[in-house]
């Protein structure tokens, strides 16, 4: 956005007033008008401030999955054990 419109919440915000209390809504009647009186209606006419953003794909995003996180020894003893538990806890529960 270019410098002159100040930062982009500040002009965000006063797009934001001005489309909730109508002032964007006057300009584009007037022209609806004009259009109107030389027999133009048959355009559209819109005034917007959407941004659009690109899929993460487009927008140069590596395309393969990440690389697959290495599990220590230490992890793998530690989640057997938690499974051992779990698995005797469930027959105590079970009895």
């Amino acid at each position: 956005m270019p410098d002159r419109y100040g930062p982009w919440k500040t002009a965000h915000e006063r797009h934001r007033r001005r489309s909730a209390n109508g002032t964007w809504e006057q300009p584009l009647q007037r022209i609806r008008a004009e259009e109107d009186a030389v027999g133009d209606i048959g355009r559209d006419i819109s005034v917007d401030s959407t941004t659009v953003r690109a899929h993460h794909r487009a927008a140069g995003a590596r395309n393969a999955p990440p690389p697959l996180k290495r599990v220590s020894a230490q992890t793998v003893r530690t989640a057997r054990i938690w499974a051992d538990l779990i698995d005797l806890l469930a027959e105590v529960v079970r009895d």
